[in-house]
This record gives structure tokens, sequence and C-alpha cells, in this order.
């Protein structure tokens, strides 16, 4: 909105008919700030060519750090990825190394078994001539005293 003022004088000259406005006038007299000022407008023009370079810096560095943040979440997801994988292995590993260990106990009592030769077949058999049957033993009473009870100490 343009709230300048403008201030006018008229200048009226005497001639041979008499008072007259005056053929020559004069420039008018404006206050107020205005925007088409030659200084004014060089200085806005590189405080806009000033913004748009920040701004266009600034879109740089946003879609640039955009970008990363995507490569960043993908390494992320596919580290992810690894470790779970990892922590599968690493459980079948235990579970394979508990069945190596229960087989080399097995194997390492083999090997002993071999060594003090226990199951080797008996090179020769031994006849037992039949034992006789076991008597039959005959129940006794018992004739011992009954058990008397002491009252106290």
């Amino acid at each position: 909105m343009n709230t300048a003022r403008v201030i006018q004088e008229e200048e009226y000259y005497y001639s041979d008919t008499g008072y007259a406005q005056s053929p020559i006038q004069q420039a008018s007299v404006i206050e107020g700030h205005f925007y088409y000022d030659k200084e004014n407008l060089v200085k806005e023009m590189a405080i806009r060519r000033i913004n748009k370079t920040l701004g266009s810096i600034l879109a740089f560095v946003v879609v640039t750090s955009f970008v990363s943040y995507y490569f960043a979440m993908t390494n992320e997801v596919s580290l992810n990825k690894l470790s779970r994988q990892i922590t599968v292995l690493n459980e079948e590993n235990s579970e394979l190394q508990n069945k190596l260990d229960r087989l080399k106990s097995f194997n390492n009592v083999d090997d002993k078994m071999i060594e003090n030769n226990l199951l080797t077949k008996a090179a020769k058999v031994i006849e037992v001539p039949a034992v006789a049957p076991i008597a039959t033993i005959d129940k006794k009473n018992d004739t011992t005293a009954a058990f008397s009870w002491a009252i106290g100490y």
C-alpha cells in the first residue's frame, strides 16, 4: 500500500494580462519510502541472489542427507539380516558341537574297550559242573525273652 504524500506548490507570476499560472512546472516533492529506489533495488537484488544461493545449497544438503540416510538404513537392514543368520548358525553350531562331544565320548569308550580286550570272544569255554540244589532251612521260633521297656532314663 502506497502511503506517500505528494506536496505540490503552485506558483503564479505576473504578466501583462494579470496573474497567471506559471508555465514552468516545478517537480513535485514526494515524501515517503518507495520500493523503486535504484539503491534499494540493487541491494534487494543482491539479497535475493544470496537467498536463492543459500536456499539451493540447503536443498542440496537436505537431498544429500535423505540419500545418505537411505543408504545407511539399507546397510543396517542387511546387517540385521546377517546378525540373525549368524545367531541361527551359532545355535546350530552349538547343537552340532554337543552331538560331536557325545560321539567323541562314545568313541573314547570304544577305544578303551578295544585297548583292554573286553569285547573279544573267549578263547576257551570253561565247563562248570551243576550245582546241587540249596538245602532248605527250617525256620526256628525265637525263644528269647521279650524285651521289657523301661520307664524313664
